[in-house]
């Protein structure tokens, strides 16, 4: 999925880091490779086999009215640190034009780490966790 990220970065943007996420809605799940830039989140959708299956969803910091990483509350403060709290977490996110967005990660760590996705996992998943400390709000 570099590549297709890669494709949706912006002049100057730099890809800080890639991790597998599941989404979950109300009827359905799918797998998303979750690409954290300096700027935005990318949420590229992937079919069973891993392959591109849809347009790159941007996310800028500034869109995300409500941000929740496992047990945290909805302020950002919190979330950076729960997300590297765990093996696995959920991260929830509401965006200013009413999107909802339920993840499933793991931090590919522990034991198991290599069937959570090993070091690129981790990587990814610190990348972004970083990116929400960087860009916290405390409201």
């Amino acid at each position: 999925m570099g590549p297709t990220l890669e494709d949706a970065l912006e002049p100057g943007e730099i890809l800080e880091g890639i991790c597998a996420a599941a989404q979950q809605s109300a009827f359905k799940g799918r797998s998303l490779a979750l690409g954290v830039t300096d700027r935005r989140l990318l949420l590229a959708p992937q079919d069973r086999r891993g392959r591109p299956s849809g347009e790159v969803t941007a996310i800028l910091p500034e869109e995300i009215t409500s941000a929740k990483a496992g047990g945290a509350g909805g302020g950002w403060a919190s979330v950076g640190p729960a997300i590297l709290d765990s093996a696995a977490v959920t991260l929830e996110l509401r965006t200013a034009d009413g999107q909802k967005y339920k993840l499933n990660l793991m931090r590919g760590t522990g034991v198991f780490g290599k069937l959570g996705g090993g070091d690129a996992q981790r990587e990814g998943v610190e990348a972004l966790a970083a990116w929400f400390q960087r860009f916290a709000r405390t409201d």
